[in-house]
């Protein structure tokens, strides 16, 4: 066993400690893979050489820190590769790390009687394929023959099934930490029906998202609002931009947009979280130039703000909206 699945036990409106926690797992390995909103892949063929304990030791000391350092909880699925510990994690629960052991016979074992659909990419559709000709657990999909998985899902995809119920995992870990996404959170202390303390958020969040961007070095291509309310459901929108940016004023701009379309009405709001995604390099992405002497004088002042923000603490400078 060298690789784990993590589940972060996180409450529905704190999906932006993830970053911290991805930091715990680094700790242990860099070669760490986040599966946001609540979960990651971590390799640990070194860390068992290095720390001379197992993949099902140290999550436990990975537990015992995520529950002292952040107070969160996790479930622990462990596995030969990436595959098999996500398959392990489907029965877990906390307080104790489930694991499929490397030998394939084990393996095999652990495989058999489960359904199709526990394999990861297996959808409804390919599912319900496979169970008109019998091909119902995946030890009856390993026990066909390759040519007949081939010709009901396509040369392909059968190859991969085939592999995959024989417990063949070709998956690595691929690290991007927090690479891929950034997330901000501004839960409000009761359901907030007013929509001027919702853009007030917005721009919070925006603003901050903006910051945490600039000073990686990044820029986000997808921005996406996620509106929790007090029912516990929850709606999501998405917004490609149109063109990468770590400007706070264009976060904003979209931040606004894709709250207006939804066209709230004295929604009782619990929490907004502004997730920015497809990150990239911000010296390798292009910005249009403009004319307009009023965008660059904003830039500018922009870099100043967070000069003064990195020396005397983040509300240093902030919009005069968040300083009422």
């Amino acid at each position: 066993m060298t690789v784990l699945c993590v589940r972060f036990q996180l409450p529905p409106m704190y999906e932006a400690a993830l970053p911290g926690l991805l930091g715990l797992l680094e700790e242990f390995t860099p070669v760490v893979e986040a599966l946001p909103p609540d979960g990651a892949l971590a390799d640990l063929r070194g860390a068992e050489r290095y720390f001379g304990r197992d993949a099902v030791e140290l999550a436990s000391v990975i537990r015992v820190r995520a529950l002292a350092l952040h107070g969160v909880d996790c479930v622990i699925g462990a596995g030969p590769g990436p595959m098999l510990a996500r398959m392990a994690l489907q029965g877990a629960r906390p307080g104790l790390t489930r694991s499929v052991p490397g030998e394939p016979d084990a393996v095999a074992e652990f495989l058999a009687g489960r359904p199709v659909t526990a394999l990861p990419g297996v959808g409804a559709a390919t599912a319900r394929t496979l169970d008109e000709y019998g091909l119902d657990t995946l030890g009856r999909v390993a026990a066909a023959p390759l040519s007949t998985l081939q010709r009901l899902v396509g040369a392909k995809a059968g190859r991969e099934l085939h592999e995959k119920a024989n417990g063949v995992d070709r998956g690595r870990v691929v690290p991007n930490a927090v690479s891929q996404s950034l997330a901000e959170e501004r839960p409000f202390g009761r359901d907030e029906l007013d929509p001027d303390r919702h853009r007030r958020a917005l721009l919070s969040a925006a603003g901050e998202l903006g910051s945490r961007l600039r000073s990686l070095g990044k820029v986000c291509r997808t921005l996406t609002l996620i509106v929790r309310y007090a029912e516990s459901s929850s709606t999501t929108r998405s917004r490609t931009l149109a063109e990468p940016t770590a400007h706070s004023a264009a976060l904003t701009g979209a931040a606004y947009a894709l709250y207006e379309a939804l066209g709230l009405q004295r929604a009782r709001v619990r929490a907004l979280v502004l997730r920015a995604e497809g990150l990239g390099s911000a010296e390798q992405a292009s910005h249009q130039l403009t004319f307009d002497p009023v965008d660059e004088k904003v830039r500018r002042i922009e870099e100043v703000a967070d000069r003064a923000r990195a020396r005397f603490g983040p509300r240093a400078v902030m919009p005069g909206t968040l300083a009422a």
